[in-house]
């Protein structure tokens, strides 16, 4: 795999920030429905009143129709099981869709997490497996993140450019946008990186743990959790849903939404003149496979 750089990092002071923030006068967050048999959802799409989930202990993708309430599953390991061992594990934590892929992303943040895996929404099928652990060990060197601090909980691509969200829950809280200029991964790209301050929680810095492109504005999860570790996981603090302008990169509004859940996954659900709405899962960091999915109701200013 051949890099080319374009050497731009765009440092904390430029995309940073949660000064311009303003409050929601209203928003709503309810228990949509719960789905029986997936445990620690970590990420979701939502397609065609389908609802596709990854949990970050499992080897499958899972497909669940809202309308007949039916669950599939989608291997995309070998000999795929659910709650796999953590040291085992390949930790998917993210996923994208453009056209009629879903690009699903492990971490990084061990040796055993560094797959993507490419998946086809007609046949049902996966259509290629990648393992990224050169482009990450990269990113990590550009955008100066140690290996135990690399972490990332976000990705979107929209056809040109791949955005991968760092969630800085280490001890160095390096909450990380990199933007990837390339059709494909394995071609030559510009690799661009912005450095963010999250808002904190009784003093512990929140940190990404998904996000989604709406048109021309990032909206993304952050939550405070009290670790500092990217592997060991902390007491829940809450949740933030937040928005970054695509152009300038930087922040628009954050806005806590929760005391108590741990947010990892957040979708497009509905969006009106006045009003957006998300569908969003929390990991429970237990073994039980239940997944409660809620949907977060927006005004849009």
């Amino acid at each position: 795999m051949q890099f080319l750089f374009k050497v731009f990092s765009l440092l904390s002071g430029l995309g940073i920030g949660f000064q311009k923030q303003y409050f929601m006068e209203k928003f709503t967050l309810e228990i949509l429905f719960q789905i029986i048999g997936i445990g620690s959802a970590s990420g979701l799409f939502f397609n065609n009143d389908s609802l596709y989930v990854i949990g970050d202990n499992s080897g499958f993708l899972y497909e669940y129709n809202i309308q007949n309430q039916q669950l599939n599953q989608h291997a995309l390991i070998d000999n795929p099981t659910q709650n796999i061992p953590k040291n085992l594990k390949p930790d998917f934590e993210s996923l994208t869709s453009h056209n009629d892929a879903l690009y699903i992303f492990g971490s990084g943040s061990t040796a055993n997490r560094n797959k993507m895996i490419e998946f086809d929404l007609k046949s049902k099928t996966v259509l290629q497996k990648n393992n990224l652990v050169d482009l990450y060990a990269l990113m990590q060197n550009f955008g100066e993140i140690k290996p135990e601090d690399f972490n990332l909980e976000g990705a979107i691509f929209d056809g040109e450019n791949w955005y991968l969200f760092n969630r800085g829950n280490g001890i160095s809280n390096k909450n990380t946008i990199f933007t990837i200029h390339a059709k494909n991964l394995s071609e030559e790209f510009a690799l661009i990186s912005v450095n963010y301050k999250l808002p904190k929680i009784k003093g512990v810095r929140s940190s990404f743990t998904d996000a989604v492109l709406v048109e021309d504005k990032i909206y993304f999860l952050s939550t405070a959790e009290n670790t500092k570790s990217t592997y060991d996981d902390g007491e829940v603090l809450g949740s933030f849903i937040g928005r970054i302008d695509l152009k300038t990169m930087k922040i628009d509004f954050t806005q806590k939404i929760t005391s108590t859940n741990k947010f990892e996954g957040l979708t497009l659900y509905k969006k009106e003149s006045n009003k957006i709405e998300f569908l969003l899962c929390e990991d429970n960091d237990t073994e039980l496979l239940e997944t409660k999915i809620y949907k977060l109701s927006l005004p849009i200013k």
